[in-house]
């Protein structure tokens, strides 16, 4: 579902900032949870210093999905949130003692203009990973500030965009975003057909769609695909694949073509 480049962009920005990066998962990913019949949701491994790998969880109940995540806020139906990120997050900073020292600092891009639920977020409080032996705050540095103040921020550094922005996209969520919109499923059909195909494949097989009444292919032929998308055929291949091989900086720094675009996203 996500894009294939983000794990060797995010690694590019981590080298050119000097910041150490450690991944963390669950096994398996979307298909994995997706698929599960009667058995656990998956362990989650996460990297450490040092070169280890700390595991988490796979002992849970048995369950069923078959199913994809609903358009929802409900995070029990609309799954792939916790599921995918927030609990693999919070069990990387549960599964390791180095976070029992000192104090740690989570920080998120959360903005209160992209949607009513996240305008009633609070810019600080404790992490849902803090207790009395953790202590763990969670930042949202960029709450208040508009998309513009963003990509002000971004042109000053000039780093290069996500290719999925100047792809056309306005957000960076999931390539294959359960609230993407017609232009959007166009477009995944139009540069990513084997994507589609198995979003589709998967809507029919289960009986549901992702939006309640209307299937991917319905969606994609309300829309068109992203001019922008079509033009750069060579990001587009970038963007599927998984080697980063362009410069963090761009000059000219340039305004990609899904700024200020649709707002797909959690209501």
């Amino acid at each position: 579902m996500d894009w294939p480049i983000t794990p060797g962009y995010v690694a590019a920005l981590a080298d050119h900032f000097g910041l150490a990066l450690y991944h963390s998962w669950r096994e398996g990913g979307f298909r994995r949870e997706m698929a599960r019949d009667g058995g656990p949701t998956a362990p989650i491994r996460f990297e450490q210093p040092g070169g280890g790998l700390g595991v988490s969880g796979g002992h849970g109940p048995p369950g069923v999905r078959g199913r994809f995540p609903q358009v929802s806020a409900d995070l029990s139906v609309r799954w792939c949130s916790p599921a995918l990120k927030i609990d693999v997050l919070a069990a990387a900073i549960r599964g390791q003692a180095r976070f029992e020292q000192g104090r740690t600092l989570v920080v998120t891009g959360e903005r209160a203009e992209e949607s009513p639920s996240r305008a009633r977020y609070r810019p600080i409080e404790p992490h849902r990973t803090d207790c009395s032996r953790r202590r763990v705050d969670h930042w949202r540095p960029v709450l208040g500030w508009a998309e513009g103040q963003v990509w002000d921020r971004i042109a000053v550094a000039m780093i290069r965009p996500h290719p999925a922005y100047s792809l056309g996209w306005s957000r960076l969520s999931c390539r294959a975003c359960i609230f993407g919109s017609p232009s959007q499923w166009a477009t995944i059909r139009a540069l990513f057909p084997a994507i589609f195909a198995e979003v589709a494949d998967l809507e029919a097989r289960s009986g549901q769609t992702i939006q309640r009444a209307v299937s991917v292919a319905a969606l994609a032929d309300r829309g068109a695909p992203y001019p922008a998308a079509l033009a750069d055929p060579q990001l587009a291949a970038l963007a599927c694949g998984e080697t980063w091989t362009l410069p963090v900086l761009q000059r000219p720094w340039r305004l990609p073509a899904g700024a200020f675009g649709e707002a797909g996203g959690p209501s």
